[in-house]
């Protein structure tokens, strides 16, 4: 019987990426009991096998706290890389003149020159293009492209090193989300049973869908997340959201494409419109930077968390903070006080009237009129009977105080919901019961586990059949009595 978070007050859920730092011996287990929801496997390094002991080693942690803990597994993507010096970096000044080499066989570089991963960028980019390496650092002017080779000026003094990343300020680089490592990478997800897959730098709506078949192909029913990265998404933003389940605002590309100055309004954007289309939404990079050397974050971190959190966010994620950092657990620590402080600041009060018209399916309209209900009486807490997730999602949409649990007897429909706003996933069989059995048994359950107590008002969602994939078509209000039992039961 698994049993709810200590800190269930906690809306927003706690992504850590796994690394170095989490190999060693009982750090997961610290990381879990610290508020860990979901852990990142970082596809851009390591091998299959590592990324399987990882695996392994999470789900064993998660089994030993008694707790659901979803996996996503971030690929790589197109990443657009210098390629190496001959001594393993070079000093540049601002003036200089700086050749990159769009060449297979080209060799180390210099100060003269380096060779890049993408050879397409020659006819990508021209004269007056801007340029940007290792995240912005490093800013050079295009003047002109000659066959194999673009001349650019230096802009900005510095040092580059080898295999740094390049954008193009404003995006518009042709090349496609998926590589053939992804390929590969999407089926080594499938094999180790992931819960979400990250598609890294995807432009359109078609990047999603091709990811998401070859994950059904390779026996995968994984989430699929679309990662903002590029300019050219913003363009295509709306059906990339549709396109996706959940939404990552990767601000670290992102904001070298567009500008930092864009950048806060854009993740608000991003926010609201996942949000609005019932979808997730993830923020991630640097949220707490700092951290990877200093045990405490700085004023600014702890302001760009809660105002993330304030704003709606399902997730903060935590990068080489947990992966590499130096205290990975003081990491996790901090991002759940920024959670919670920001959550006290949460507007609550659901606007009805601005709520989608028009529902396709009777598991939205049920999760509308549970949470119009949970506004206007006093509950305790909302039970969603479920199959996949799905009503727990819908649920998890609305504002309010009432904390949402998912009961399922699906341990992936459980991770799934490790994800969601506001859901405390539980793992219940109601395999064979009828509704009002189950409902009966989900409130026992609850209140042996000590989340209800007698008196509680709570609400709870079901399907006439209970074994059916979005099927959720009925709302009961009842009241726990002496020992856990159901009292006051009526069908809404």
């Amino acid at each position: 019987m698994h049993k709810p978070p200590s800190d269930a007050l906690r809306r927003t859920k706690i992504l850590a990426t796994l690394g170095p730092a989490t190999d060693a011996p009982g750090v997961l287990d610290e990381l879990i009991r610290a508020g860990v929801n979901l852990v990142r496997l970082n596809f851009s390094h390591g091998s299959a096998e590592s990324q399987k002991a990882r695996v392994d080693a999470i789900r064993a942690a998660a089994e030993s706290a008694g707790c659901e803990i979803g996996i996503l597994a971030d690929m790589q993507g197109p990443k657009i890389r210098i390629e190496r010096f001959a001594d393993g970096r070079v000093s540049l000044k601002a003036g200089d003149r700086f050749d990159l080499l769009c060449r297979e066989d080209a060799g180390a570089g210099d100060a003269n020159w380096v060779a890049v991963s993408y050879l397409g960028l020659v006819d990508d980019v021209s004269a007056g293009d801007t340029l940007l390496l290792d995240d912005g650092l490093m800013a050079l002017s295009v003047d002109s492209v000659e066959g194999e080779r673009i001349r650019t000026t230096v802009l900005t003094d510095g040092q580059l090193s080898d295999r740094k990343g390049l954008n193009r300020l404003g995006g518009g680089l042709s090349l496609g989300a998926l590589t053939d490592k992804d390929r590969a990478d999407i089926r080594t997800a499938a094999e180790l049973a992931v819960d979400f897959i990250a598609i890294s730098f995807c432009r359109t709506a078609a990047d999603i869908d091709e990811a998401r078949q070859l994950a059904r192909e390779a026996g995968s029913d994984a989430a699929m997340v679309a990662k903002i990265e590029r300019a050219e998404a913003i363009s295509n933003l709306d059906e990339i959201i549709e396109a996706s389940d959940v939404v990552m605002v990767a601000r670290g590309d992102l904001g070298v494409e567009i500008g930092d100055a864009e950048l806060p309004g854009l993740q608000k954007k991003i926010i609201r419109e996942t949000l609005a289309r019932n979808r997730l939404v993830i923020t991630a990079t640097q949220m707490l930077q700092s951290m990877v050397d200093s045990p405490i974050p700085t004023r600014a971190e702890v302001l760009d968390v809660a105002n993330a959190v304030i704003d709606g966010t399902d997730v903060v994620m935590l990068s080489q903070e947990t992966a590499a950092g130096s205290y990975p657990v003081r990491a996790v620590e901090a991002m759940v006080r920024i959670c919670l402080g920001a959550e006290r600041q949460f507007d609550t009060d659901t606007d009805f009237e601005a709520a989608p018209r028009g529902l396709q399916h009777p598991d939205q309209a049920i999760a509308m009129a549970s949470m119009f209900l949970a506004e206007h009486i006093r509950v305790r807490a909302i039970l969603a009977l479920t199959e996949s997730g799905g009503t727990a999602r819908f649920l998890s949409r609305h504002r309010s105080e009432v904390p949402i649990y998912g009961l399922s007897r699906h341990a992936p429909a459980r991770r799934r919901m490790a994800m969601m706003r506001d859901v405390y996933p539980i793992d219940f069989d109601s395999q064979g019961e009828p509704p009002r059995k189950a409902a009966r048994a989900a409130i026992r359950q609850l209140f042996e586990l000590g989340s209800l107590h007698v008196g509680d008002r709570v609400l709870i969602t079901s399907g006439d059949h209970m074994e059916q994939r979005g099927s959720t078509n009925t709302m009961r209000l009842l009241v726990v009595g002496p020992e856990g039992r159901a009292e006051g039961l009526g069908e809404l």
